[in-house]
């Protein structure tokens, strides 16, 4: 290792990373070696790569032996991981410590998941009671609504359901619903609410009674504007729809941060669900945020999920960096970010009920780690995450799989699947999978060019080269469980990169002037031109041109 650590210090000074150390000179060596080398031949050096290039926890098979890595790779990697204190920040982050710098707050969403009984502790404050406490009313409630116990204002019962939140209020919550619908309680309309454009409002209650429908306001701050303007609407729906100012009450429920403010609008404190400043947004599903997808597969299937999680944090605290699943994860996407050049990751759920999958980890690694700035507020020297993005299996091979076979830039991909179906017959199902591993396998050998065929144009354009990295994740079905360890997986994996780049994964601070920006000009449009002066001359126009068109 010393002779590779010196080999590739001559690097060190151009690679696109945090300050260089032993570890990241070497891989910035072994990437060079990597760029002469095909996956081909890494198979044919090692006939068992298939089978050892494997990990498995918490119900997840994990094959990464398509990854473009030889074994020295791997141990520089996890070299990496330990010269960056990755063992000890997870430690950090179990133990309640305020790593989340920029706000000096914990990031405790494992407490969240805690078995009954269990303790966790914040400066010596037992938090797991408060938890136990909440979940024990979300499931009341959730009980209530299932039996049709829950009346509205004009005693009804509650069967519908619309959550209205946005961002981590919302994302992982209509996902998780998405994922477990196979469980969900049949005649139970469940409904998301989460663009400011009122046609989000309008088309989801547009076949809806109000006289059965309940709202859950789901917003940490309370101020969230997004949240704000459709709980509005739906006010005024509820009002005009059963022209009952008394009864409108009785159809919300609201998970906050800030109770207070809750009450003061008119929200009953028995209906205020907890979340508290330990909790980030987008890392909340298991928290009161989740109340819909409890009242969705009842309380039950809820622990479930939390179970699952709960197991793979559990191995995500416990594991050598070696056999660690989520760091594996991460340093192999770190690995393919800063070294191989790959800047953006695809996400490919082989399964119908995972298609919101994609745009909930996309939210979960671009805003927990698209940061330029360190923990210790200098600039980050090179590449922070990648851009995520993809679709469900089959769908995806018939849009931009295109792309990912022949396209000029390598994107790595997550291919996740499940060995039994839900819904699907065994034939159907043997050919969903099929397809998955044939994609997989696709992107790594490719098709080379037949012998005397590289002047012919026609054989070059069936060319696919083959050498593009991937990660398969096999479980054995989806259920809560199986759902709840892929959540916490994908969670510690964004957590782990963070500590590779040295930034904060649980602030947004990039999110806000956008928000401070708009709130000046909808006051500014609101009140025609004034204050229009004080912005650059296309916002101006653009403004100009709103106010133009509401004359006509």
């Amino acid at each position: 290792m010393d002779r590779q650590a010196s080999a590739g210090q001559g690097d060190a000074a151009t690679s696109p990373a945090t300050p260089a150390g032993p570890p990241w000179a070497a891989l910035s060596g072994e990437a060079d070696a990597m760029r002469a080398m095909h996956l081909r031949a890494l198979f044919l050096e090692d006939a068992n790569r298939g089978e050892r290039l494997t990990l498995e926890a918490a119900g997840w098979y994990l094959d990464y032996s398509k990854q473009r890595v030889t074994p020295a790779t791997l141990q520089w990697l996890v070299e990496l991981a330990t010269e960056r204190g990755v063992r000890a920040r997870i430690d950090a982050m179990f133990n309640g410590e305020a790593i989340n710098v920029s706000e000096h707050r914990s990031a405790l969403h494992t407490a969240l998941r805690l078995p009954a009984g269990a303790s966790m502790q914040i400066d010596g404050r037992e938090v797991a009671p408060a938890v136990q406490r909440v979940r024990n009313r979300m499931a009341e409630w959730a009980n209530a609504v299932r039996a049709g116990t829950c009346l509205g204002g004009t005693g009804k019962p509650i069967r519908n359901i619309v959550n209205v939140g946005i961002g981590g209020s919302a994302i992982g919550v209509e996902m998780a619903c998405a994922a477990l619908q196979h469980y969900a309680q049949p005649g139970l309309n469940i409904r998301f609410v989460s663009n400011m454009d009122g046609a989000d409002f309008q088309q989801a209650t547009h076949d809806l009674d109000a006289r059965e429908t309940l709202f859950v306001l789901c917003s940490k701050s309370w101020h969230t504007a997004e949240t704000r303007y459709n709980a509005a609407a739906a006010r005024t729906w509820c009002r005009e729809s059963m022209h009952d100012e008394s009864a409108v009450a009785a159809h919300f429920l609201a998970v906050t941060g800030n109770p207070g403010a809750a009450i003061q609008e008119g929200i009953a404190p028995f209906r205020v669900f907890d979340i508290w400043d330990w909790v980030n947004g987008r890392f909340s599903l298991c928290s009161a945020m989740g109340f819909t997808l409890m009242a969705a597969i009842g309380p039950e299937g809820f622990d479930d999920m939390l179970a699952g999680c709960h197991q793979m944090d559990m191995h995500f605290h416990d594991a050598p960096l070696a056999r660690n699943l989520p760091v594996m994860h991460a340093l192999l996407s770190v690995w393919n970010n800063n070294f191989l050049d790959a800047r953006t990751v695809a996400i490919l759920p082989y399964d119908h009920y995972l298609r919101r999958f994609p745009s909930y980890v996309q939210q979960l690694m671009m805003e927990s780690n698209g940061k330029s700035v360190t923990q210790d507020g200098a600039d980050v020297a090179g590449h922070t995450s990648p851009v995520y993005w993809g679709a469900s299996g089959t769908n995806g091979q018939h849009s931009f799989h295109q792309l990912l076979h022949q396209g000029s830039q390598c994107v790595p991909c997550d291919f996740i699947g499940f060995l039994t179906p839900l819904a699907a017959s065994p034939r159907q199902h043997d050919a969903l999978l099929a397809n998955m591993f044939a994609q997989a396998e696709a992107l790594a050998f490719g098709q080379p060019v037949a012998d005397g065929g590289e002047a012919a144009p026609a054989a070059r354009h069936r060319h696919v080269a083959g050498n593009r990295p991937s990660n398969t994740l096999l479980a054995k079905r989806l259920t809560p469980r199986t759902l709840g360890a892929l959540v916490a997986l994908y969670e510690h994996s964004a957590f782990t990169q963070g500590v590779i780049w040295n930034i904060d994964s649980f602030d947004q601070w990039g999110v806000e002037l956008g928000k401070t920006l708009a709130l000046r000009i909808v006051q500014e449009l609101e009140a025609g031109t004034t204050g229009m002066q004080n912005h650059d001359s296309s916002t101006r126009t653009l403004m100009q041109k709103t106010l133009d068109a509401r004359l006509g």
